[in-house]
């Protein structure tokens, strides 16, 4: 809560606008928040469901205050990132922060690796690295693809040997008869 206040605070006016970093970091760590609310609710739910009415005690209703508060804030410094910055450079640093900052939250919150073996920690971190490295490559070879074009090879050519895709379809203007 003290990183997201000092962020919003004290980075949000001077970075915001320039550095992808400020605004996805106060989403990712509001979001990871919202997701450890949401939890706690379910489990609420759960129990409310099975007989045992949650919606009496307070705690129940200041959780959907939570998830509620952490869902708008979270939605609207996800929106300034999109409106400041390009959706390819947003999107992948804000899926990785995101689901990174979940993890360490339900780690430090729900001590979710208190009741898991060895083995179930590393397959879990396996698959982090992962998405990691799966959204790391999809973000580099779409910078490659949108590079200069150089080290595209052509489709086809055609008897003469030009490349069919470098034939212009239109004539250029000086070659036009007047």
């Amino acid at each position: 809560m003290v990183a997201i206040f000092v962020l919003i605070v004290h980075f949000v006016p001077l970075y915001g606008q320039t550095h992808v970093m400020v605004y996805i970091g106060v989403c990712s760590l509001v979001g990871s928040l919202s997701v450890m609310g949401v939890k706690a609710l379910g489990i609420a739910l759960k129990l409310t469901f099975s007989g045992m009415n949650q919606f009496i005690y307070p705690q129940t209703w200041v959780f959907i205050l939570v998830v509620a508060t952490c869902i708008l804030t979270q939605m609207n410094y996800l929106n300034m990132a999109l409106d400041t910055f390009n959706t390819a450079v947003v999107s992948p640093i804000y899926y990785v922060m995101f689901t990174s900052l979940t993890i360490v939250a339900s780690i430090i919150m729900f001590k979710d690796w208190d009741r898991q073996n060895p083995t179930q920690i590393v397959t879990e971190m396996c698959g982090f690295v992962t998405i990691l490295s799966g959204t790391f490559l999809l973000h580099r070879t779409k910078d490659m693809v949108d590079g200069t074009g150089s080290a595209r090879l052509p489709k086809h050519t055609d008897e003469d040997g030009y490349d069919v895709e470098g034939i212009p379809l239109r004539c250029p203007e000086s070659l036009r008869a007047s």
